[in-house]
């Protein structure tokens, strides 16, 4: 009965576009004049996201700041299932903001493939993070390609959990992330799952990957794994990388310097 009910789930999935209100719907997704942003063959120039299940994004280690102590901008590979690289991404930010905005700073991040084409924006701005001031949240906005708006990542105020919303270039919500209520993750992973905009249904998850108690304190290199449907809207995908990295500056962004 088990397998039937993991089945009949993976068969709802198929297909599936974000904004559909249920999967399990006997409707068609196109029949929702709202998912048709999403429908459309964006000019994505890469040939990798459209059947990548799990991504993996690992962050370098950077050591000028592990010797001076000092903020460095991140630098990530991004690999598909094998640990192959297809991107790379690169944060660009000013080392003011590094320094004295630390996790809350401004910055854009240029995601590259392997012949240095730039594929994927994302941008953050300045914004506050406690849940104690429920205006002006984190947001980032996902450009693919670079000039294009296919999305933006949002958090929503919640006095417990870490909650997101992932819209689409009209602001409109079609995906919620929703996260532990402790991510230390000292001794373990921290999975951030992705669900429908009812949350009765869990499409995929971000997880911070444990990397031991000496690479967690002494360094801020980090591992994430994102698991989605194989056909997933690639823009969709772009945006969970793109909140990857979001949660990787608020949650994680720590080294021996920062304690």
């Amino acid at each position: 009965m088990a397998s039937k009910d993991a089945q009949n789930q993976r068969r709802d999935l198929t297909g599936f576009l974000p904004g559909a209100p249920d999967p399990d719907q006997s409707l068609p997704a196109s029949s929702n004049p709202g998912n048709q942003a999403w429908q459309l063959s964006l000019p994505l120039p890469s040939s990798f996201l459209p059947t990548l299940d799990l991504i993996i994004i690992h962050q370098q280690v950077e050591l000028l700041g592990m010797i001076l102590g000092t903020e460095t901008s991140n630098k990530y590979e991004i690999k598909n299932s094998l640990g192959q690289r297809i991107y790379f991404a690169v944060e660009e930010s000013i080392c003011f903001n590094r320094t004295f905005c630390s996790s809350l700073r401004s910055c854009t991040l240029r995601i590259t493939d392997n012949s240095g084409r730039e594929v994927i924006t994302v941008n953050r701005p300045l914004r506050c993070n406690s849940c104690w001031c429920p205006c002006y949240l984190q947001e980032l906005e996902i450009q693919a390609p670079p000039g294009t708006i296919v999305g933006y990542v949002t958090q929503k105020w919640d006095p417990f959990l870490p909650k997101f919303t992932i819209q689409n270039a009209n602001k409109e919500d079609i995906l919620k992330i929703v996260g532990p209520c402790v991510t230390c993750g000292c001794f373990g992973d921290v999975d951030f799952e992705v669900k429908t905009i009812n949350e009765k249904l869990t499409i995929g998850k971000i997880s911070k990957y444990w990397s031991g108690f000496v690479n967690d304190v002494f360094t801020n290199a980090d591992n994430f794994g994102i698991h989605v449907p194989a056909d997933l809207d690639v823009t969709v995908k772009a945006a969970m990388i793109g909140a990857c990295f979001l949660f990787d500056f608020m949650f994680f962004e720590h080294s021996l310097a920062g304690l």
